[in-house]
């Protein structure tokens, strides 16, 4: 029997007026638009742009979630994400649409959201506790282990506005986190904030859906959401693009975004020119942009120039690097001498370099490229030239998701084993024969 809905939203509407000029606040601005409208009726709409603008944030959206379900919101920035969760949390009326929680509801939208500056992390903690309708013995229960997981207690009695974003950060995940919510709502919560508390997020956040609770996460980092979430929900301007399975979700939304790698930015890059990357892709059966450690995936290189180059054997490097910086994986034509290239062939053509399997840690990476000659002059080498995403998969088959306790960028298979030492042996066998 499926699990209850505790969050529904049907046809879900959110517009916004903007003024793109100054907005008349007097009298006398007014009076002066009145004047130049009446003055000038013959200008075009070009020249005189209408004072206000509607926008849509968001446009017929629906969603269920149900109790013990982790959904994740993505989509590229202005997409409606945040205003969602805002109406969610009962922060912002809908234009049209409506939206039903069941359930006690904690949030954290932004930075110390719900937090008041003057007071102190003690009095905000037991402030937040009243305002989901704790009794104040519940909030004592639960006091130790916020402040705990915090890591602020040193400064608990300091007024909150004295805080540093990632000791606010901390305080308002950790009273969102342990004040028995129904229902958690989470945006870029682990946008700020070093590894180890994110580690630490993650695993609370896992402790609060196998608790039966249900989660609406948001983010832009599309690895920890396809890590956390059973189903993912892309919106793209203010509607509803895919709603789904999280590997799904995260390919629909790579597909139709350009990764966050610009093409039109300035690339780096050196060498001659003659022949130059034009781009590079990462595809797999999950789709582009997506990878599944254990299973094959095709980098391909497109590369454009005259095709009257002459003749001469070129070396080809493929670099898979972090975000945070460092090469982890070199793939060259060298390793692979049945497939020699050759500059003349190149020109308008794509090489495609098949991978069977790429055991890094769930997350994402970018490709450089480096095209070269056999005796080491660069002809291209352009770097953050291509980006795709990792996802997390059972790849060693113990049930738990590599990433989540692995803090290595390599998966090595492995086993374990125990065997006694000779002398350990020896002693057990004179034991024996002396008894």
């Amino acid at each position: 029997m499926p699990e209850p809905v505790v969050v529904s939203a049907s046809g879900l509407s959110k517009c916004y007026r903007i003024w793109t000029h100054s907005r008349p606040t007097s009298l006398s601005d007014r009076v002066d638009h009145l004047i130049s409208a009446i003055r000038h009726p013959g200008r075009s709409e070009a020249s005189e742009r209408p004072r206000k603008e509607t926008i849509w944030a968001l446009h017929d959206v629906s969603l269920e979630v149900r109790r013990g379900e982790v959904l994740g919101v993505i989509g590229p920035n202005g997409a409606g994400k945040s205003t969602l969760l805002s109406i969610l949390a009962r922060i912002t009326e809908p234009t049209g649409g409506s939206a039903e929680v069941r359930g006690r509801v904690s949030s954290l939208l932004e930075v110390g959201t719900g937090f008041h500056p003057e007071l102190s992390g003690r009095d905000n903690i037991f402030l937040n506790g009243a305002i989901l309708g704790m009794s104040r013995r519940e909030v004592e229960e639960k006091y130790d282990e916020i402040v705990d997981f915090s890591g602020v207690r040193d400064f608990i009695d300091m007024p909150v506005k004295r805080y540093s974003s990632g000791m606010y950060l901390r305080l308002g995940f950790a009273v969102a986190a342990h004040l028995d919510p129904e229902i958690l709502l989470l945006d870029e919560v682990l946008a700020v904030g070093d590894r180890a508390f994110q580690e630490k997020c993650l695993a609370r956040i896992g402790e609060i859906v196998h608790a039966g609770r249900a989660v609406i996460f948001v983010s832009h980092d599309v690895a920890s959401v396809a890590r956390l979430c059973d189903r993912g929900v892309v919106l793209n301007s203010g509607r509803v693009a895919f709603d789904g399975a999280i590997d799904q979700a995260v390919a629909a939304y790579l597909a139709s975004t350009p990764l966050g790698v610009d093409d039109n930015a300035a690339i780096e890059r050196e060498g001659t020119g003659e022949l130059r990357v034009e781009t590079i892709s990462i595809t797999s059966a999950e789709g582009p942009g997506v990878v599944i450690p254990d299973r094959a995936a095709e980098i391909r290189v497109d590369f454009r120039g005259s095709r009257g180059i002459r003749s001469e054997p070129l070396r080809l490097e493929v670099g898979i690097h972090s975000t945070q910086g460092g090469m982890y994986v070199l793939l060259s034509t060298d390793f692979d001498p049945s497939r020699p290239l050759d500059a003349s062939e190149l020109g308008g053509a794509t090489v495609v370099c098949h991978v069977p399997d790429l055991p890094l840690k769930p997350g994402k990476y970018t490709v450089s490229a480096t095209l070269q000659r056999a005796g080491g002059e660069i002809v291209d080498r352009v770097f953050d030239k291509g980006l795709f995403v990792i996802l997390p998969t059972d790849y060693f088959g113990s049930g738990v998701l590599a990433g989540e306790n692995h803090r290595a960028p390599m998966l090595v298979r492995h086993r374990w084993d125990v065997e006694p030492r000779i002398e350990e042996m020896v002693d057990a066998r004179v034991s024996g024969a002396a008894g």
